[in-house]
């Protein structure tokens, strides 16, 4: 059978920046035999250029699920009740914590945003100055991006 379960959203839609998006799905918890599950976006929306982050949904959770939504190419119009993501269930092997209750609050609600570095690359890249030094002696500053996605930088 299908590994999981498709998710819809309960209503339309417009995203008009690339920005992420918290989205109401048709779904409220807490989910049905005490599992958990995984929010995942479906490929066939991936597909269509529209981006579901991966989510974790517990078992303790009360609320209406959400999507967090995304797109590199503004607009897009997403209409009420299309399945553009999936949970996929699973049974938790995390012990109780006790008596904490996550309720309908959801996105760290135990605990501290934790969010200690972030920079707006959209507007410039992020990019640093760098003092390269031959075995020679002879020293070149050079602007450089800090972080190009790539494993090696070769420089000429």
């Amino acid at each position: 059978g299908s590994a999981g379960v498709d998710v819809e959203t309960a209503v339309d839609v417009a995203l008009f920046t690339s920005e992420v998006q918290l989205i109401d799905s048709s779904i409220k918890g807490p989910l049905r035999h005490n599992v958990c599950a995984l929010l995942l976006g479906r490929s066939s929306t991936s597909r269509q250029g529209i981006f579901v982050l991966l989510g974790v949904i517990d078992a303790d959770y009360t609320g209406t699920v959400k999507m967090m939504v995304y797109t590199l190419t503004p607009p897009v119009s997403i209409p009420k009740g299309n399945g553009i993501a999936q949970l996929v269930p699973f049974r938790s092997c995390v012990p109780n914590p006790g008596d904490q209750m996550r309720g309908d609050r959801g996105f760290g609600s135990t605990g501290p945003l934790q969010v200690y570095f972030a920079m707006d690359i959209l507007k410039g890249k992020p990019e640093v100055f760098v003092n390269l030094i031959s075995k020679f002696g002879d020293s070149r500053q050079l602007k450089m991006m800090i972080d190009t996605g790539a494993d090696v930088t070769i420089i000429s």
